[in-house]
């Protein structure tokens, strides 16, 4: 899969507005949860998701805060598959806390 350029990347993100470029090869989130246990209730969906796809995120677990950090080691940058994770994760995200922070 080839990198992304810097614009492509930024057209996809103007979808993705909770996400955000580090250092130009990654792109970082951070999830807020009404507690811990359903933050670990998230990290385990993606955790699944990212093994079916072979493609594994940085999570960062902070408490009630998760941080995923994506980027595609093999090509040395963003690809398409962290993009299309990126959105996989934002569905899960929704799916995981619809009411619950209300």
């Amino acid at each position: 899969m080839s990198v992304l350029s810097d614009q492509e990347v930024q057209m996809h993100l103007t979808n993705l507005p909770k996400w955000s470029i580090k250092e130009e090869k990654w792109i970082e989130r951070r999830y807020l949860f009404k507690d811990y246990l359903q933050g670990i209730t998230f990290v385990s969906k993606i955790a699944h998701l990212s093994e079916e796809t072979n493609h594994h995120p940085f999570i960062n677990i902070q408490y009630k805060s998760i941080f995923v950090s994506l980027t595609s080691w093999n090509a040395k940058g963003l690809t398409q598959l962290d993009i299309d994770l990126a959105k996989k994760f934002d569905q899960i995200y929704e799916e995981t806390t619809i009411g619950s922070l209300s």
